[in-house]
């Protein structure tokens, strides 16, 4: 099932809300699939075992950190295409979408060494060396996805901007159970298999990600409306201003993610320091946030494939009305989501707690203060992630870069410390400090990207 392209032409409203929502929703439904991914594994882990829930939580986070960075390549992919195909050169298409998975490849080659001799690093972090051993083990195996990983993100980048996305919804979707049963299979070894424990997890990804590859794969290669592109025909030849061209659109876009994920990382370090309960409080709010944040995500996927199908058609009128409507239906979200964060906190957070933990209750009432910023989070969040994909759309990343970084690191960090310790606001102070950065960064990229096709 495929969409179809609206006509580059002085579109309603309407029309562009239609046109974003088809294109999207199947987005946001890869994106909460691929969440559930995540979330099954930790339940599973926690299942088996605190040590392995432990050396699986820091591994898992260790591996997308890095998976992060390399994904800039598969999101510059996404606008690339998009553009070359408003302007009609199926050339330009397989160039581009070939480009990024050669550098995703290379990427995942450069950085397996970082996973085979992870225990130093992460001993140097801190981390207990029972711990720092059993990580090691599980990256050096889920280490050998990060080839099939990146080339997953390049191919739905690849199809999103030739708006086909209800593929990479149902190959999603299939990954899930198909997880879950690899899952029971490798870590607890039912059905014949050995008993694995976090290397099971850590094999079940990796098949989960290799089918992932090879069903997007055989579809890209085999669906008749895509065989004009001829993608993997003679794979091999090297292109190099197409390979330069994606390095440095994807380049920026990496280190932004990157930045985006640290800053979010050193937030949990700190409020490891503020103390346990208040640690395990912050990672269930994030959680609850990390799931609604998703459709933010597909939303600002989709304005990136019309922005880039609009800019490379040189119709501004379109651009500018499409990326008010994307941002209109990304508050509309943002507004029920703070209802429901400010009204239904205890239900949401108790999914998260045993009953009979002695902690539910101040875990409870701490989350449902992180809940009530996250009211705040979440209008802010959603903005930034919205302006980075419309920037992304008129292939603008090194500025937006730049202002990221800065509202990340040097505003939103240190501004979580100041409130949370020096101010004495603990963790509330702490969630006011990302609201403060990640305020920033919505408020900065939303100025850079008016601002640009303004004067275009």
């Amino acid at each position: 099932m495929t969409t179809t392209s609206a006509p580059l032409a002085a579109l309603p409203a309407t029309g562009h809300a239609r046109a974003i929502l088809t294109l999207g929703l199947p987005l946001i439904g890869s994106q909460l699939a691929q969440f559930g991914l995540h979330v099954t594994d930790t339940i599973m882990l926690g299942w088996y075992g605190i040590l392995p829930l432990a050396a699986g939580v820091i591994g898992s986070s260790s591996f997308f950190v890095i998976f992060i960075l390399g994904s800039g390549f598969a999101k510059a992919v996404m606008p690339m295409v998009a553009n070359a195909e408003a302007r009609g050169d199926e050339v330009q298409v397989r160039r581009v979408a070939r480009m990024g998975l050669w550098l995703s490849i290379l990427f995942g080659i450069l950085c397996y060494p970082l996973f085979w001799w992870s225990e130093p690093i992460l001993l140097a972090l801190g981390q207990k060396p029972d711990v720092a051993a059993l990580a090691q083990d599980y990256l050096r195996f889920v280490g050998l996805g990060m080839i099939p990983a990146l080339m997953v993100m390049v191919l739905k980048g690849y199809l999103a901007a030739l708006e086909r996305t209800q593929v990479q919804l149902w190959v999603t979707l299939a990954a899930v159970p198909l997880n879950i049963a690899l899952n029971w299979m490798l870590i607890f070894g039912n059905w014949g298999a050995p008993e694995l424990g976090v290397l099971g997890s850590a094999l079940a990804t990796l098949i989960v990600q290799v089918a992932s590859l090879l069903a997007l794969c055989l579809y890209a290669a085999l669906l008749p409306a895509l065989r004009k592109y001829q993608l993997f025909i003679r794979f091999w030849r090297p292109d190099w201003p197409g390979f330069v061209a994606v390095f440095r659109l994807g380049t920026p876009m990496g280190l932004t993610g990157l930045a985006e994920s640290g800053l979010f990382q050193a937030s949990a370090l700190m409020m490891g320091w503020i103390g346990t309960v208040e640690l395990a409080a912050h990672g269930i709010a994030l959680e609850i946030t990390a799931l609604t944040f998703m459709v933010h995500v597909g939303l600002a996927n989709a304005i990136t494939v019309r922005t880039g199908r609009f800019h490379g058609a040189g119709n501004l009128p379109d651009l500018r009305l499409g990326a008010k409507v994307a941002i209109g239906l990304s508050l509309v979200f943002a507004g029920l989501t703070v209802v429901v964060f400010l009204t239904l906190p205890t239900p949401m957070i108790s999914v998260f707690i045993d009953p009979a933990s002695p902690e539910r209750m101040t875990i409870i009432a701490i989350g449902t203060t992180l809940l009530a910023c996250a009211a705040l989070f979440q209008l802010a969040d959603s903005m930034q992630v919205l302006a980075l994909g419309m920037l992304a759309g008129v292939q603008d990343t090194k500025v937006p870069m730049v202002l990221a970084s800065v509202s990340y690191w040097l505003i939103g960090i240190p501004a979580s410390y100041i409130l949370a310790f020096p101010l004495g606001f603990g963790a509330v102070g702490l969630w006011l400090g990302l609201v403060i950065g990640l305020a920033t960064a919505a408020a900065s990229l939303m100025a850079r990207f008016w601002l640009r096709v303004s004067r275009a």
